[in-house]
């Protein structure tokens, strides 16, 4: 993972023809972690809509897609895990370049997966970005909404969470 981490919850608008802004500070993680190249002058976002459970889209920089295939590449060759791991995280994903305006367009997997139909867009849709350290989560604002309105406070202190996960246990 770069030095820096995707932080923060936005909220952009998508416009009719299914473009929407990515937020400054993560577009400019998306920028440091992939240089401009002679065959890439414009920083990518890699973008895993697989996985049917899952009601997002995962967005990675190029060294964070880069990373996670490495570690599916680490996994048995031909193994259960590593068929589902390529097929809904690899294969089930697109790359987009981002506009010099920060913008992109949205895929047409990507809007599927979100729930963003024609009408939807023409309405003047809205995407909730949500930063997850080395990557981010890009949700329709309404199912990003209700499922924060679903998360289970369980009187834990998030930060007890993390020390047991030093601690291996």
């Amino acid at each position: 993972m770069g030095s820096e981490a995707f932080r923060g919850e936005f909220y952009q608008k998508v416009d009719a023809k299914a473009r929407v802004s990515i937020p400054a500070a993560f577009r400019r993680i998306l920028e440091a972690e992939d240089p401009s190249s002679p065959e890439f002058p414009r920083p990518r976002i890699y973008m895993v809509y697989g996985g049917k459970s899952r009601r997002f889209v995962e967005c990675y920089s190029k060294s964070g897609a880069d990373a996670l295939a490495a570690k599916i590449e680490s996994m048995d060759l031909g193994s259960p895990e590593r068929d589902r791991a390529e097929r809904d995280l690899i294969s089930r994903s697109v790359m987009a370049e981002i506009e010099p305006d920060g913008r992109i367009v949205l895929p047409p997997k990507v809007r599927e997966k979100m729930g963003f139909g024609p009408e939807d867009l023409a309405g003047g849709g809205e995407a909730a970005f949500a930063g997850f350290t080395n990557r981010f989560k890009l949700y329709r604002k309404e199912v990003y909404d209700a499922e924060q309105a679903e998360d289970d406070d369980d009187g834990v202190d998030p930060l007890t969470l993390v020390g047991r996960a030093q601690r291996g246990g």
